[in-house]
């Protein structure tokens, strides 16, 4: 991991090892079928994202979850036994299986933390949904597991290495382009709203006062909660509302963040290091449900600024502005010949984009523990800094803030008998 043990100096962050352990079944040894014509997978969690993880590549051997009915739900849709797939309701048993190359974590954000740090010290592969972990500290650990372990990890956003991005309407490979090519200038400002295309979702905001309800009887809320803090039983605090409770996710920033923040960090070239301030302009936030914000400012040590303009204020904004120029909504710009321009310049450094591939390698993929870590820690700065309504000053080196009440929130307590 070298980024943050040069920039960072985390104690016990083993650096990425030259020669990698592979076990004998992903050789093929032993008579059993090498994944370069069969890749294993195993799914935990049930719920609505995990239907697009049964269409990824690999062969899927099993699925868990805590919700009987989701579980029943996703092994029908996958074949059930008959397609050789085995359901079960504790996660463990799944990471357990020597057969199962790739762990694919699609739960809410309070377990993917936990479940990486298994999976990785099964010595299994990891898949892994957005964001990568809930806390900081959580990051850290993550991704001192995957490499020590000497695993491949992703994280389940594409942005920065395929496809359109929103508002953009180009890949972000061409925005890079310009940056590289000195076409904007520097310090560059980043504004994602509304107006540059981009949707914070403020209807993942959660209630106030839930009543009490029965515990449906096919559904363990227990386990679901698992590191979590007990709270009574509502429906609006899991599934498909979860992440408008601060014990599980950070609203719609927890949601979109890393998909719209982490392009960023590439494009400012900032995949070592986080921001070293954070500002937020929104009302006092409920302690247990998660609300909206009007604007959160971004700022980096070199004076690059990305604005989350919650309330879209400014209608008149570029996607990325710097003293050169600017390149707006639908890859416009106020430069002459943009287009024309951007395509004479180099292309940026390839990227490591087929995630089974680099299992077949043991390359690093694209999007990984390390400067997946970094984008993590922008999200999870700017939901602490929503959370406590505060302004706050941040330290790469240190991890830290300017703010005892900030740094609790670095690494959470977990309910027993979980723990990192």
């Amino acid at each position: 991991m070298k980024s943050l043990t040069r920039r960072q100096s985390l104690k016990g962050l083993a650096a990425l090892a030259t020669i990698q352990i592979v076990p004998s079944r992903v050789l093929g040894l032993n008579g059993q079928t090498p994944p370069s014509e069969v890749i294993t997978k195993g799914i935990i969690g049930c719920g609505g994202i995990s239907s697009s993880h049964l269409t990824m590549p690999g062969k899927l051997l099993a699925l868990c979850d805590v919700d009987r009915k989701h579980l029943e739900q996703r092994m029908n849709d996958a074949g059930g036994e008959k397609a050789g797939v085995k359901g079960y309701h504790d996660f463990r048993e799944l990471i357990a299986r020597e057969d199962i190359d790739i762990v694919h974590i699609a739960t809410p954000p309070h377990w993917h933390g936990l479940m990486s740090i298994a999976a990785a010290k099964a010595g299994k592969d990891i898949w892994c949904e957005k964001p990568m972990t809930r806390t900081i500290g959580e990051g850290v650990a993550v991704a001192k597991a995957v490499q020590e372990h000497e695993r491949i990890f992703r994280i389940n956003t594409w942005f920065r290495f395929q496809a359109g991005f929103y508002g953009m309407k180009a890949p972000v490979a061409l925005m890079k382009r310009a940056i590289m090519g000195d076409m904007l200038g520097w310090p560059l400002k980043v504004t994602v709203s509304a107006t540059t295309g981009f949707d914070w979702k403020f209807m993942w905001s959660g209630k106030t006062n839930l009543p009490v309800e029965p515990v449906p009887e096919h559904f363990d809320y227990d386990f679901w909660l698992g590191p979590a803090p007990m709270k009574p039983y509502n429906h609006h605090r899991t599934h498909q509302t979860f992440r408008g409770y601060w014990d599980y996710d950070g609203g719609g920033l927890g949601d979109m963040g890393q998909h719209y923040l982490d392009p960023v960090q590439y494009l400012l070239n900032k995949d070592g290091e986080a921001p070293v301030s954070v500002e937020i302009d929104a009302d006092p936030q409920d302690k247990d449900a998660i609300g909206s914000f009007r604007r959160i400012e971004l700022t980096y040590a070199d004076g690059c600024k990305i604005i989350l303009d919650g309330e879209n204020r400014d209608k008149n904004a570029a996607y990325i502005e710097g003293p050169k120029g600017k390149i707006l909504a639908g890859f416009e710009s106020d430069i002459p010949d943009f287009r024309k321009k951007v395509m004479a310049l180099p292309e940026p450094p390839p990227q490591n984009i087929d995630f089974h591939e680099c299992v077949r390698t043991r390359k690093k993929f694209a999007l990984n523990e390390d400067n997946g870590f970094w984008s993590t820690t922008m999200l999870n700065m700017a939901v602490i800094s929503h959370r406590l309504n505060k302004n706050l000053k941040f330290d790469s080196k240190t991890l830290q803030f300017d703010d005892p009440e900030a740094n609790a929130l670095i690494s959470q307590p977990m309910r027993g008998p979980w723990k990192i």
